[in-house]
């Protein structure tokens, strides 16, 4: 069940984000609440999801795979597409997460 608290902790933080633009600085009222609850669902999952993942496994998975989606999503909508480096900073965000997540002795499994 904790990995289901993490994904739905990862997909309301993406919308959250993804409408800050949208906001307008908090002065357009419905991405503005859509920003709020977002946020706020996002982190009551991920609360949920800590009684069993590890913080910094969780952590490492919640905020990796948002700063990929984020940046799928602004690529979609907002038309900001990603340079090499930004592509290659992922990969390694990415792989570093693939690792913590394998190989650490500090990720509980």
């Amino acid at each position: 069940m904790e990995k289901i608290y993490l994904a739905i902790a990862i997909i309301s933080e993406v919308i959250a984000t993804s409408s800050l633009k949208a906001s307008q600085e908090f002065t357009n009222l419905l991405p503005s609440l859509i920003v709020i609850t977002g946020y706020g669902i996002s982190f009551y999952f991920l609360s949920m999801a800590l009684k069993t993942i590890s913080v910094g496994s969780a952590y490492a998975i919640w905020s990796g795979l948002g700063i990929v989606l984020v940046t799928i999503v602004a690529w979609i909508f907002y038309q900001q597409i990603p340079d090499l480096p930004a592509i290659i900073g992922m990969i390694l965000i990415i792989l570093g997460v693939i690792i913590m997540n394998v190989f650490s002795k500090t990720v509980s499994h």
